[in-house]
């Protein structure tokens, strides 16, 4: 049995015997420890940033620093914590490439050096509010394989970057690289390559103007266990390091920044059953945490594993949250033993943008976050 099987089993186990109260996401700190090694391990030279807006729990923050991450951040609050916890400004890096003035203000007078853009109008808070800073340039990628895309919103295509860069140089922003994302929960294990490659033409178009990039900001990607098969870790850096020896054969500074991959697994959702109901499109079983109060990505695509605490034949189920909405829809096709009204379930791989997203909608609770020694 691995970690998070164990893990799953001890949540269950504290959940029968009424240690764990619903709704209340359970956190491995054994787990983010496990990811937090992996993570990069196969890369060499790579700096790794926890994505704090994966799970900004206190405690899971901690867990991170004390593993010796650093962190990329994009807002006061979350700056605010990290710094709280001691970890050293240089540690900190914002990805984000649209920012508020006062936040690159206030981020800068910490001691933040690191920032993205991908627009003019960035270039010029930049130079103006962070002058010296270290500046990347987000690249808009290929997201084929993920099943959380990212492109649209960030991130510059190819022929408009080659001119923002010209903007940046004539401005006297200090651009030093690049940095992409491949899309959240990939599967691809040739989407890097796929972006290294266009960051390597990057780099020579940097070159020709009299940019000296030498960083790239791998972001990040990779995926966590939901219901499909999922490339290991290792086969995912062993084909990064051949698409950098293939496209930056002269070395290159490093970063990544795992989010989903470092907390996803780690957390379980604790959940209770509060109605079930038989309708003409199949069985209904609401449980008192839905897509306002944690489960948000499910609007999107992601499915949940789910466990119940019963032995028996799986049936097929509509999963609902506990609002009054018709949108609180977890899963219509999930496969689980049927509970009964009152039973606990398990929703496993709970642990990544869950109560980041919870609101109080329909006057329901924020779930609990407890982390537990494993």
């Amino acid at each position: 049995m691995g970690s998070r099987e164990r893990f799953i089993e001890r949540v269950a186990e504290l959940a029968r015997v009424g240690q764990l109260q619903s709704p209340c996401l359970a956190m491995s700190r054994g787990i983010i420890r496990e990811k937090a090694a992996q993570c990069g391990a196969g890369i060499p030279g790579v700096r790794v940033y926890y994505a704090v807006k994966a799970n900004d729990d206190p405690e899971v923050v901690r867990t991170a620093a004390e593993a010796g991450l650093g962190f990329e951040i994009g807002s006061v609050a979350e700056l605010n914590e990290v710094l709280h916890l001691g970890v050293p400004a240089e540690r900190v890096i914002s990805s984000n490439p649209i920012k508020s003035p006062e936040f690159i203000q206030y981020a800068v007078s910490r001691g933040v050096r690191t920032f993205a853009f991908d627009s003019r109008a960035e270039v010029d808070k930049l130079v103006r509010l962070a002058p010296g800073c270290e500046a990347v340039v987000r690249l808009a990628v290929p997201n084929e394989g993920s099943d959380w895309p990212l492109s649209g919103k960030f991130g510059v295509e190819f022929g408009p970057a080659v001119e923002l860069l010209a903007y940046a140089k004539v401005k006297g922003l200090n651009a030093v690289g690049v940095n992409f994302h491949v899309g959240s929960q990939c599967t691809n294990l040739y989407a890097w390559d796929t972006a290294l490659g266009l960051a390597a033409k990057l780099f020579e178009e940097a070159a020709d103007i009299g940019l000296p990039f030498d960083l790239v900001n791998l972001g990040g990607g990779y995926p966590s266990q939901y219901l499909k098969p999922i490339p290991r870790v290792e086969d995912f850096e062993d084909r990064i390091v051949k698409s950098l020896a293939r496209w930056f054969p002269q070395g290159v500074r490093l970063m990544i920044e795992p989010g989903r991959f470092l907390v996803g697994e780690a957390g379980v959702f604790v959940t209770r059953v509060i109605g079930k109901a038989q309708r003409q499109d199949g069985l209904w079983v609401m449980v008192d945490v839905g897509v306002f109060n944690g489960l948000a990505e499910a609007l999107g695509g992601i499915r949940y594993p789910w466990r119940t605490l019963r032995d028996g034949r799986k049936v097929k189920v509509i999963l609902a949250g506990p609002s009054c909405d018709g949108f609180d829809v977890i899963d219509r096709d999930a496969e689980i033993v049927e509970p009964e009204v009152g039973d606990m379930v398990l929703c496993l791989t709970a642990g990544a943008y869950t109560t980041v997203y919870a609101a109080r909608f329909n006057g329901f609770p924020l779930p609990g976050v407890k982390l537990i020694e494993d």
